[in-house]
């Protein structure tokens, strides 16, 4: 049986896609400006010993299996064609003829990772964090560009750049947290200090930023030197449980929710909630699952395999009754999935910008882990199977107010 005939019979007629194989037959679409080209036997192995998601990764990171031509594209027109199930008969004829794949078990990527330990425990949480984000600041620079922004922009226009636009980001959440000077504001998860750094120097606030990523708090404390602002910020290697200072007037949570687990969200919420004053309020940014019936991120999924280890994402009902549950009051809630696309696709374009300089910093394996990930990232974004949500929250007073607006209103 043919590569061509195995993949015709699980894979739709109308894919755009062309599809090649070592054995030299073909399926598809000819002449299609995107094909995937099914490079050797292990390709094959991969995808019959972990069907879906986890073995097509697995044959691409290896380099069994590659994309010519645009990755998000080819990703997006597999989806659109969706997977057939085959009748029985062909079943037993695919079973039969994957047979000899299944008998040798390839060695998986060593950019795998599994965590042993107790999920979401502060070092299991530390290594986490540490596997992700502590792989190279200049790597980073690369894609994420000079704000070093790795979460949702927020396009201010459809022709706006990413800096444009990661400067809009951080100035939304400061307006929504309605920061004015002297205040004091806690980022939790903070990254390379964006949201620090635009805090203090356009709204005069002092600020305290943690992270787990040891990588992360050394550039952000450079970059706090580098500006002059020791006085008034400050980004620790800190696990944000461990903040020891009460009293902030808002809090900022920029893509920290996803790595918190839903089992612990009562918990996060109220730590939060104890760390502010009276009508303090908490912007928590974050990505969310489209579907409500589904709750976690795939344990045996790519994502949690090669980029966010013990990441779950649920619905944004969910993370509004669990701050509702803990004393908050939601003010406001904003979906911005489409700017999450967007973003993606800008971060995409600067690996490939710097693809050579990306693999000699990190492997050629790791680079294909990432133009696989932000791909697919902005697929899913795209096809609304992800999205993300800004909620806005208030720590009511005593008496019941949250000393906001009549209206709210966040335009500039």
């Amino acid at each position: 049986m043919k590569i061509a005939e195995i993949i015709s019979s699980v894979v739709g007629p109308d894919t755009g896609v062309e599809f090649t194989a070592y054995d030299g037959s073909r399926y598809g679409s000819p002449g299609s400006e995107v094909r995937i080209d099914v490079r050797t036997p292990a390709a094959v192995s991969y995808l019959a010993q972990s069907p879906g998601q986890l073995g097509l990764a697995r044959a691409y990171i290896t380099g069994a299996l590659e994309v010519d031509g645009d990755l998000f594209t080819a990703l997006d027109r597999l989806a659109a064609a969706g997977v057939a199930k085959p009748p029985l008969a062909v079943q037993a004829r695919l079973a039969t003829a994957l047979a000899p794949f299944m008998l040798k078990r390839q060695p998986l990527p060593p950019e795998e990772v599994r965590l042993g330990g107790s999920a979401h425990s502060k070092r299991r949480d530390a290594e986490a964090i540490s596997h992700h984000y502590d792989v190279s600041n200049t790597f980073y620079r690369w894609i994420l560009g000079p704000s070093m922004a790795y979460t949702c922009a927020v396009y201010p226009k459809q022709d706006a750049t990413l800096e444009e636009a990661q400067e809009e980001k951080f100035d939304l959440v400061c307006r929504k947290l309605g920061l004015s000077r002297g205040d004091r504001l806690l980022d939790v998860g903070c990254g390379w200090g964006g949201m620090v750094l635009h805090a203090t120097k356009h709204y005069g606030v002092k600020a305290i930023g943690v992270t787990l990523s040891e990588q992360q708090a050394a550039w952000g404390q450079e970059a706090i030197l580098r500006d002059g602002l020791s006085d008034v910020a400050e980004i620790r290697h800190l696990d944000y449980r461990d903040v020891p200072e009460n009293g902030f007037d808002a809090i900022s949570s920029i893509g920290l929710t996803e790595h918190i687990g839903y089992a612990n969200y009562a918990a996060y919420f109220g730590f939060l909630h104890s760390k502010l004053n009276p009508t303090g309020r908490l912007l928590n940014h974050c990505i969310t699952r489209t579907k409500t019936q589904q709750r976690t991120q795939y344990k045996n999924g790519f994502i949690n395999r090669y980029i966010f280890p013990d990441g779950e994402l649920v619905p944004v009902g969910r993370i509004v009754s669990a701050a509702e549950e803990q004393g908050f009051e939601v003010r406001h809630e904003e979906n911005l999935r489409e700017h999450y696309a967007l973003t993606l696709a800008d971060w995409s374009r600067n690996l490939l910008d710097h693809w050579d300089d990306a693999v000699e910093e990190v492997g050629l394996r790791r680079a294909r882990v990432w133009k696989l990930y932000l791909a697919a990232s902005q697929m899913g974004f795209h096809r609304n199977w992800i999205q993300l949500h800004q909620v806005l929250a208030v720590r009511p007073d005593h008496h019941g107010s949250a000393d906001v607006p009549l209206r709210l209103g966040f335009d500039t």
